[in-house]
């Protein structure tokens, strides 16, 4: 899969604490030994503040891994070079929070996603001009100026679903974002389309929460997208946005508590190949 520099800076991190965890070094002695404060170690360990070169050879001298050429100092040198670039994302620094740009980092270094759309389709499936119907009426929070910034932003987050290590997508959406005639009958339409072409290949995954469903849908509507990654090291985490958060959630119990949401409404949604056939209907009763 795709290197991400929000992915190896997270994984790097995790593996320094878990060096300082197993060789019980207390933050007081681990920030001594960089000569920086404690606070300034709370901002390095939680990706705050950069860590710079000299901060990561004191830490390789203080683990005693700075002088032998193990696989351990190997990886971790490996993911300092990662984290040190820049991803496609930032080019966009200006225009999304710190939380929407580490989702995009997270998302383009993850190994699978499983997403929930409640009223739309999920932005890693829109079309151009679905994804612009969609902007046009979200005007109090997008400004048209800025419209083809964030189309542009979205189709490259859709480029993980492509190449040789592409992302692999399960994604929920309920009947009703079929049937509403966003934008047009043609975007519509043009979008339906896709969703059947893209629903074909082996990555993705395109089911169907139907009308005929008993349970209401996840969190009033509420989308929700839980991102999985290949690293053992690595734990699942989610976003979710409603109303009024929108943010990462890291939480184990809360990640987990999504993960069965999720199952339990995909056991309502149809088989992918119903999920298609339904897609089907619904753009040639709309053409």
């Amino acid at each position: 899969m795709p290197k991400s520099p929000t992915v190896a800076r997270w994984e790097l991190l995790l593996r320094l604490n878990q060096w300082k965890t197993a060789q019980q070094i207390d933050v007081k002695t681990a920030a001594k030994a960089l000569n920086i404060t404690t606070n300034h170690w709370h901002q390095l360990m939680s990706d705050r503040r950069a860590l710079t070169d000299e901060n990561f050879r004191a830490l390789l001298k203080l683990f005693g891994i700075a002088a032998t050429e193990n696989e351990e100092r190997q990886l971790l040198e490996a993911l300092r070079i990662d984290a040190r670039e820049r991803g496609w994302w930032m080019d966009f620094s200006a225009l999304f929070d710190a939380d929407t740009l580490r989702l995009f980092g997270l998302e383009h270094g993850a190994k699978s996603v499983q997403s929930y759309e409640g009223l739309i389709v999920p932005g890693l499936l829109q079309t151009v001009d679905y994804a612009r119907a969609i902007m046009d009426s979200d005007i109090a929070r997008i400004r048209p100026v800025d419209a083809d910034l964030y189309i542009e932003a979205r189709m490259k987050r859709q480029e993980r679903l492509g190449g040789d290590d592409p992302l692999d997508l399960t994604a929920l959406i309920h009947e009703a974002a079929l049937h509403q005639l966003t934008g047009s009958k043609e975007v519509a339409l043009g979008q339906l389309r896709h969703l059947t072409a893209i629903g074909r290949t082996d990555t993705v995954d395109i089911r169907i929460v139907p009308f005929s469903a008993t349970v209401r849908p996840i969190l009033s509507g509420s989308p929700f997208h839980i991102i999985h990654f290949a690293s053992p090291m690595l734990p699942s985490l989610a976003w979710h946005e409603s109303v009024a958060t929108r943010g990462i959630i890291e939480d184990v119990s809360r990640v987990r508590e999504l993960r069965i949401l999720f199952d339990r409404q995909l056991d309502l949604a149809l088989s992918p190949e119903d999920s298609l056939t339904l897609i089907e209907q619904v753009a040639d009763r709309i053409a």
